[in-house]
């Protein structure tokens, strides 16, 4: 029986996901590292853990990675945070899960403040009282810790449960939690991308028109 819903947020909830790659674009052009947008956006749905050796070769925890993570946080927050707005129906679909009685947590690879801005940006912090970041698994998405961490904090198992995002990072880590995944395309990838998915979808909005409660527990769990 379906008991619970785990939500990623960016891209699935807020339209962040071309703002998370420009600002580490810049804030990579301050420091002297030409990375075009191309290469950096893929890159968008994992922690920065993964995204600065990919991108630039340098360690998160070393001091020059926790400034650049500074910094980008900075320009993401000042320049981009306060025009982000929900992707469409994502309260309507977090509202009506809610009251249909699931267990609702965020599964996400940002940091605890910047979790909460983004969930304000999405329109769904009082919604969601129960949430994972980067501060609670070791390593970031397309590892399975973050899942893991959310999994553990609803007290169910995981095939009670169903994760709801929109990046191939996000398939791999709830199938490393061994829990079944929805994606949607609002972060930007592709159909075939997304291969591993119980379902796919447009956005929360084509997801709640054809959401049935039923039909989550029975077909998809």
């Amino acid at each position: 029986m379906l008991r619970g819903i785990i939500f990623d947020v960016d891209g699935t909830l807020v339209a962040s996901n071309e703002a998370h790659a420009r600002s580490w674009v810049e804030v990579f052009a301050e420091a002297g590292y030409d990375v075009p947008f191309g290469v950096v956006w893929p890159m968008i749905g994992m922690g920065g853990d993964k995204l600065l050796p990919a991108a630039v070769g340098i360690d998160e925890d070393s001091v020059q990675g926790k400034e650049l993570g500074k910094q980008r946080w900075e320009i993401f927050r000042a320049k981009y945070l306060p025009h982000l707005r929900p992707t469409p129906g994502a309260r309507a679909l977090v509202e009506r899960m809610k009251a249909d009685g699931f267990q609702l947590v965020v599964a996400s690879s940002a940091g605890g403040s910047e979790l909460g801005a983004l969930m304000e940006a999405a329109g769904i912090a009082d919604l969601i009282p129960t949430a994972t970041s980067s501060s609670d698994a070791a390593d970031s998405k397309p590892d399975p810790d973050i899942v893991e961490a959310a999994v553990r904090k609803t007290g169910f198992d995981p095939d009670e449960l169903l994760m709801i995002g929109d990046t191939p990072y996000d398939i791999q880590a709830a199938t490393g939690a061994k829990v079944r995944m929805i994606a949607l395309l609002s972060g930007g990838w592709r159909i075939e991308e997304l291969a591993g998915a119980a379902g796919i979808y447009d956005h929360p909005a084509d997801l709640l028109e054809w959401y049935d409660p039923v039909f989550f527990c029975k077909e998809i769990i």
